[in-house]
Formats: structure tokens, C-alpha cells, sequence
């Protein structure tokens, strides 16, 4: 029998082809109940054993089309009759500086939003369906969305990645069937490219995966067995503590391991317990090394897969602990021993193992972040709190983005030594106990209306028969009934309606100077978004003070977490919550005195995805983004194989864009100055790990002709979606919504790439075939290289509405690719 999400995703995919209905944003990750059958398109993974098993049945994820009968999905109706035309207005070229404010003085991007309760139309709940799994009390609310959320969800037996270094929790595994944390480093020649058969001589593969359960080495005990708990402690942005306590045992016998991203070493802090160091291969040798430091013992472990791991031993008593080889897969170590032990990885250039043998004793707990945004320069500092020998300096590891923004202050980078990460290329080796990263190009001048990172400048200029063909549109499109539109069942769909008029009425406001439109717009959208600054929408937000967040309603009914994508459960909230965010600032642009009665409600969806503060104590720090990454994480509260994933790059950076204009609006300059600083840090990230220009040097040269990542998770990437594998899908959910930031993330020359190899006649899969309202974010994205193109789709005759999402207009894609220079002279160059 067929699943019934694989009919619902094959009907959807029918319905859209014929254009009976519009195509919908993609259904991102969901942890499906045990007992449904996984779709056969499912990826493979490749275990040491050979075993193959798939990413989705190991996350028990489904891919499916929620909501296909209900509104949510409803198509939105089509471009009704015009009403008389306004007469048409034309607007000046101004730059957007004039608009948006641009700090000479310093401002810290990280101060609080706010600090007090969530506002009172929040209802609070102190349960939440998903537990808090063996996690220790702690005063700051809990993260959801970070590395090493697998340590607390489901058995806990998925991995954590620190990068280059992933951690899994053994639980009776392996080949040794050890109880303790094994960690992993995967090199290129052992990640799987696929799938090889389906490829052509000069094809890119589908995707790339680490295998899993490698076990280079196991940090153990011989007191560790079937009662070992393993629990999480001081949860933190960048950091996490893993503790493994066995039974029957003393209370004080545990093993810590201090968790922070890109660690140099894997750091255990034995107490009262036998060490056992365990291997999946097996061990060729084990070599005590002479070390100046002399309460440090050094090894070397030599494995049969060619590889060599050093191993440093600090006893809490000076004692030699005489670490011995006791079989082919484990070296023993004394009875009752406390204290410190690390391992590391020699890299390719052997000098790494005269660095660890500086930094050895030395490690990481956590870390913090400070920054400075001044006029187009900022930069943000991340600072480790170090343990151990804290007087030696501290080796971490580097992602490539990291490496190209990197002040040389207080810091030494060691080109030469590096480790290949799972997905983010190699990492390279920084010694330093805080690390300056500096962005000189933020994005300032950037207001609300079509905008070019080269100049600098927005474009309004359009000739009379452009306004009158824009006016046309809005006025049609400002007829129809925003709240019927807006008043769905998803906060993501209801959000992207309200987004959509937003953009409408700006343009109407600000290159069309319809101030009669404008009123008859903004009260309808200000009606439509008081059903949810008040909160009374279909599914209302709850403020979870278990998890602390605001969150669906929805998935408190018989726990159905897979409502609204899994907001309820934490997925996705920069992406729905930027739509609201966005929309806020334009009717705050527009209409100053909305603000005070909506703000705090409006704040609220700031601080749960952006909290940027540790005095806010409401939310934790930065729920999505991942300054380590620079980019943020989708993923909520599910247990998965590949651990946090992210599919839609441009929704991240919505988020961001949102930010920065509703901080703008209000007046929050540090809001407004952080949201110009994620945006400059989003391009240099996304540029490196999710849109590959031909000439991207991070990424294996076999992937990069995708273009796109697709879905980049901590351990692979696959060239696909969550909703479908048609390639407008793909390429597309790294598009949407076009709006000013995404000259800034997605360059003319990757647009130009991109549209070249798969959508231009004669391609892969030519745009002309592509139905339904896909083709219009891909015109629209065209405008980023060939606006003239763009324009002359959207301003045919009787342009098709079909064409157009349920989060676009007809009226802000011809603005938008004619203010990129869609309708200049011929010989007058682009914006």
C-alpha cells in the first residue's frame, strides 16, 4: 500500500503541474511516529560495516504536503479587474542612505531587545510535548536548535558535530560494544558521492554523505555499561558539557566532556573511573612520548586505516598513568584515575602534532560574543572561557568563512594545518583565546525598495509607462481581501500573505505616491495583522516556558508536531517569524502611530529567534543563527542522523533583512546594526556553503555544478528538497522572497551561472516549462542578473496571475526588476 503522505505529495505535485493550484513552499524536517513507511527516495547512509541505511528512517523523518485540502494552500485569487488608474507619478533615483540610517557611532549590535515577560496575549504553557531528556537544571532558558540538541532528543544515541570532530554517544555499540562517546573525523576519500550511476561524464553528484559509526577512537570506562546515563549541562550558544555517569557507581564517578565548536582537541574529564580508549579499526601501536611538560603524559595510537591520533593524559595527581594496549581495539588506563584527558588527529601536514603539543592541557568550556558596528564597518569577537592550563594559548578550528574575515590580532592561522569538516570544506587551525572576524561592506544603504550592493543605491526612476503599468497591478492586487488571504492555519503561509501586501503598499507609498492607495491598503493590512498581534488566529502562540519560546498552538493537539511545519517543536521560526517581522516594519514605515500598540508583540518574534543577549532571560541566545557557521539551523526538537540542516538560505536571510528594517523603524540601532551584520556575515557563509559560483574553492569540485546545496545538513548535502525533487523546487527555495537583500546574497555573476546551466533555452530544464508559481520566482531572481528580461516577463500582456506564489505580487516583481534597470535605454547599463 502506498503511504498516504507519498499520495499527498504525488497529488500536490499533479495539482501544481496543471496549474490548478499554486506551488507551496517547502515542507522542511519533520521526526514521523515509528510504524509509517519511509518514501523510497529516501538517502542513503554508509555505516563502517557496509550496512546502508537512510538518513530519514534513521530521523524517522516522512516527506509529505501538509495541508493540501486545507486552507493553507488554497489558491490565492487571481488579479481582479482594475479600478480606474491613478494618474501615474514618477519617483527620483535617491540613494537609499536618505532612508536608512547609517551609524558613525560605534553601536553594539548585542544589546537586549528587551528584558521583561513575554507580552500577557501570550498564554503560557509549562508543558511541552517534547521532554526535556536527562538534562540538568539550569537558570537560562534551554537551546533548541543547537549541535548538540541529538544529546537530548529521542534515545540520544545520533551524533553531535563540534567540527572537524563529530561526537556520538556509543551506548553498547560498535564494534567494542562501548558505553562510551566515540568520535569520528571523516576524510575526503572516505565521504560517498552519489548517486554515481545517474551521473554523466561532467554531471555534479546529488549529494555527499559521512558515513556514520566510524568509532576512531572511544573515550570510555571500564565502569561504564547498560546503566550509563548520559546527560547535557550548561547549554550554551556555542558550548554544551556531556556527561557520562555509569551505575551502581559512586555519584561522584563521571566522564565530562566540554563541548564547544570547533575545538582543537576532544577533551574528557575523568572522575574516579578506569579510562578505556576504544577504536572501531584496530590499534597498530600505542607509544609513550617524552613531553616538557611533566604533568602531561603524551601517546602516540597508531590505527590500522592509516591514521594517527596523539593522546594527552593530565592527571589531577602526577602520576604516570600507563596507558597500556590491552587488545586490538582498547588501551587500558589505571584504576580510580581523575583528571584530564585529549586526543587530536594528526593532519596531512605533520607540524599539527608540534601545535597540539603546545596547547596540550588547555581547553575550551565556552564561549562569548561581543560586537562593534560603525557606519559600513563591523565586526563580532567570539571569546573562549578556557579550563585546564589556562597560561597555554588555545588551538580551535577555523571554517573557511572564518579564515577570509579573520583579523590577524592577537591570533596566529596555521594555513598548512587543517582537517577536513563534513560540509564545510576544510578547517584550518587558529591559536588564540578570542578571535575578531570583521565584515567593511554592511549593507546600510539598504532600505525597502529595489537596491544594488555596487552602487549603493536604490532605483524609483521608471518612466511614466512604467508607473502606470505598476499602478495598474497594485491597484488590482490591493482590491482583494487581505485578511481572507492571511487568515490560514500556518503561520508561515499567513505570514507570507501579509508580506506580500506589505510590499504592495510600499511601493504604492514610495514609487507610485498613491497616498489614496496607501490608506485603502494599509487599514486592510493593519485589520489583517491585529489577528495576530492580538493573538486570536486559528492556531494561537503560546509562550513554552519549558523549552522558552513562543510557539503553535497546533502541535499542543494530540501532540501533532508536524503541524505548520514544526513550529510548535522549533522548526523554522526564523523563517515564519520574518514574514510578520518584515511586514511590521513596513506598516511602522508607513504609519508611525501603529507602533506603540503592536511593538512588544512584534519584539516577541525578534527575541525568540534572535535573542542576542544573556540579560534577556526570557529566550535563549540566538535560537537559530549559528555565529560559529554564520548561517542558522531550520531544525528544531527532532532527533536526526545528520543533525541540524538548513534548506532555505533566503528565508535566512529574510530574516536577517527583516531585522535590520524593523530595527531601523523603531529605532533600535542595535537591532537595526546587528541585522546589517548578519546579513554581511550570511553572504560571505552562504556564498562559501550554499550558492557555489564555478569558481567556489570550498566545496568538492564533483557538487558544485548544483549550484545550490539543496538541503545542507551538519553531515551531508543533498541537491534536493523536502517537497520535491523537480529542479524550479531546488534551486527555487534558495530564491524566495526576492526582495532588496538579495542582490546582496545572491551575486550577478552565480545568477548568471545558475540560469545558464539549468534555465535559459536549450538548458537543463528551460524556465518556459516550468508552471505555476515557480516560474515567477524565477523570473524574479533573474532580475539579480537580467532585469530587462525579468520586466518583459511580468509586464506581458495578460500575464498569467497563476505565475505568481502565494507569497508574490504582480505589483512588487515589476518594481523590483524595474529598479534593478529592467526598463533602461538600450546601451544604458544595469543598476
Amino acid at each position: 500500500m502506498i503511504p498516504r503522505s507519498n499520495i499527498l505529495a504525488q497529488l500536490a505535485t499533479i495539482l501544481v503541474a496543471l496549474g490548478l493550484v499554486h506551488a507551496v513552499p517547502p515542507v522542511r524536517r519533520f521526526n514521523q511516529a515509528s510504524g509509517i513507511q519511509k518514501p523510497e527516495s529516501t538517502i542513503n547512509h554508509v555505516t563502517n560495516t557496509g550496512t546502508l541505511l537512510t538518513s530519514l528512517e534513521m530521523a524517522g523523518y516522512v516527506t509529505s504536503l501538509p495541508f493540501v485540502t486545507s486552507t493553507a494552500t488554497s489558491p490565492f485569487p487571481k488579479l481582479k479587474t482594475p479600478l480606474p488608474e491613478a494618474a501615474p507619478q514618477v519617483s527620483q533615483k535617491v540613494p537609499l542612505a536618505l532612508t536608512t540610517s547609517i551609524h558613525e557611532i560605534a553601536v553594539d549590535p548585542f544589546k537586549p531587545v528587551a528584558t521583561g515577560a513575554a507580552p500577557s496575549q501570550f498564554t503560557t504553557r509549562n508543558q511541552h510535548p517534547v521532554p526535556r531528556l536527562n538534562i540538568q537544571q539550569q537558570s537560562s532558558p534551554l537551546q533548541t536548535n543547537k549541535f548538540y540538541a541529538n544529546f537530548y532528543l529521542g534515545d540520544q544515541s545520533f551524533g553531535s558535530f563540534v567540527h572537524p570532530y563529530g561526537l556520538t554517544w556509543s551506548k553498547g555499540g560498535g564494534p567494542m560494544s562501548s558505553w562510551g562517546m566515540a568520535i569520528d573525523h571523516i576524510d575526503y576519500n572516505e565521504k560517498v558521492y552519489g548517486p554515481t550511476e545517474k551521473t554523466l561524464p561532467g554531471q555534479p553528484v546529488q549529494y555527499i554523505i559521512n558515513p556514520v559509526g566510524i568509532q576512531d577512537l572511544v573515550l570510555s570506562a571500564a565502569e561504564l555499561g547498560s546503566g550509563t546515563t548520559l546527560q547535557t549541562s550548561k547549554l550554551d550558544t556555542f558550548s554544551v558539557n556531556a556527561i557520562l555517569s555509569p551505575s551502581n557507581v559512586s555519584n561522584t564517578a563521571s566522564i565530562t566532556f566540554p563541548m564547544v565548536q570547533g575545538m582543537g582537541f576532544v577533551t574528557a574529564v575523568y572522575k574516579n573511573l578506569t579510562p578505556w580508549i576504544e577504536t572501531g579499526h584496530a590499534i597498530l601501536s600505542v607509544t609513550p612520548k617524552p613531553f616538557a611538560d611533566k604533568s602531561i603524559f603524551k601517546y602516540s595510537v597508531a590505527l590500522n586505516n592509516g591514521n594517527t591520533w596523539l593522546v594527552y593524559a593530565t592527571p589531577s595527581i602526577q602520576q604516570d598513568p600507563k596507558f597500556t594496549l590491552s587488545s586490538l581495539g582498547s588501551i587500558t588506563g589505571p584504576a580510580g584515575f581523575s583528571g584530564v584527558i585529549q586526543i587530536a588527529k594528526i593532519s596531512s601536514d605533520k607540524s599539527s602534532e608540534a601545535l597540539y603539543d603546545a596547547s596540550a592541557g588547555v581547553y575550551a568550556t565556552s564561549a562569548a560574543l561581543t560586537g562593534n558596528v560603525a557606519s559600513t564597518n563591523g565586526s563580532y569577537t567570539i571569546t573562549w572561557t578556557k579550563a585546564g592550563a589556562t597560561c597555554k594559548p588555545l588551538t580551535m578550528w577555523a571554517l573557511p568563512h572564518h579564515v577570509k574575515s579573520l583579523s590577524n590580532s592577537g591570533i596566529k592561522i596555521y594555513r598548512n594545518i587543517t582537517l577536513t569538516t563534513t560540509t564545510k570544506g576544510n578547517a584550518t587551525a587558529v591559536v588564540g583565546d578570542a578571535w575578531t572576524l570583521v565584515e567593511t561592506n554592511l549593507p546600510t544603504s539598504m532600505g525597502f525598495a529595489p537596491w544594488d550592493p555596487d552602487s549603493k543605491m536604490s532605483n524609483t526612476n521608471f518612466p511614466s509607462s512604467v508607473i502606470a503599468k505598476i499602478s495598474t497591478a497594485a491597484i488590482s492586487e490591493l482590491s482583494e481581501d487581505i485578511s481572507a488571504q492571511s487568515n490560514l492555519n500556518s503561520m508561515y503561509y499567513s505570514g507570507k500573505a501579509l508580506a506580500k501586501f506589505a510590499s504592495i503598499i510600499y511601493v504604492a507609498k514610495d514609487i507610485l505616491k498613491n497616498d489614496t492607495l496607501v490608506t485603502q491598503g494599509l487599514t486592510k493590512l493593519e485589520k489583517a495583522f491585529s489577528l495576530f498581534s492580538t493573538n486570536q488566529q486559528q492556531f494561537p502562540l503560546v509562550y513554552d516556558n519549558a523549552w522558552g519560546g513562543l510557539v503553535s498552538s497546533a502541535g499542543y493537539i494530540n501532540n501533532a508536531l508536524l503541524a505548520d511545519f514544526g513550529n510548535t517543536a522549533y522548526n523554522d521560526h526564523h523563517f515564519h517569524y520574518s514574514y510578520f517581522i518584515y511586514t511590521a516594519a513596513v506598516i511602522g514605515y508607513l504609519d508611525p502611530k501603529w507602533l506603540n500598540a503592536n511593538k512588544d508583540w512584534v519584539n516577541s518574534l525578534v527575541r525568540d529567534a534572535s535573542n542576542p543577549s544573556k540579560l534577556d532571560n526570557v529566550y535563549p541566545v540566538f535560537r537559530m543563527f549559528d555565529w560559529y557557521h554564520g548561517h542558522s539551523w531550520a531544525h528544531g526538537l527532532f532527533p536526526a542522523g545528520d543533525s541540524k540542516d538548513e534548506e532555505s538560505s533566503s528565508e535566512d536571510t529574510n530574516f536577517a533583512y527583516a531585522l535590520k528594517m524593523w530595527g531601523h523603524v523603531i529605532g533600535d540601532s542595535s537591532m537595526e546594526a546587528r541585522g546589517n551584520l548578519m546579513l554581511s556575515v550570511l553572504a560571505r557563509s552562504l556564498q562559501s556553503y550554499f550558492l557555489y559560483e564555478d569558481d567556489n574553492d570550498v566545496m568538492p569540485p564533483q557538487f558544485i555544478g548544483n549550484k545550490v546545496s539543496g538541503i545542507l545538513f551538519e553531515n551531508k548535502i543533498d541537491h534536493t528538497t523536502y517537497f520535491g525533487s523537480a529542479l524550479e523546487y531546488i534551486q527555487g527555495i534558495h530564491m524566495l522572497p526576492i526582495l532588496p537583500h538579495s542582490a546582496l546574497i545572491r551575486t550577478r555573476k552565480f545568477v548568471q551561472e545558475e540560469w545558464e546551466r539549468f534555465f535559459a533555452e536549450g538548458a537543463v530544464d528551460p524556465a518556459s516549462k516550468v508552471q505555476g508559481g515557480w516560474r515567477g520566482i524565477l523570473y524574479a531572481n533573474l532580475a539579480l542578473y537580467d532585469p530587462a528580461t525579468s520586466y518583459a516577463f511580468f509586464s506581458q500582456p495578460n500575464f498569467n496571475a497563476s505565475y505568481l506564489d502565494g507569497g508574490a505580487s504582480l505589483t512588487w516583481y515589476l518594481a523590483y526588476a524595474a529598479g534593478r534597470g529592467g526598463t533602461a535605454p538600450s546601451g544604458c547599463s544595469h543598476v
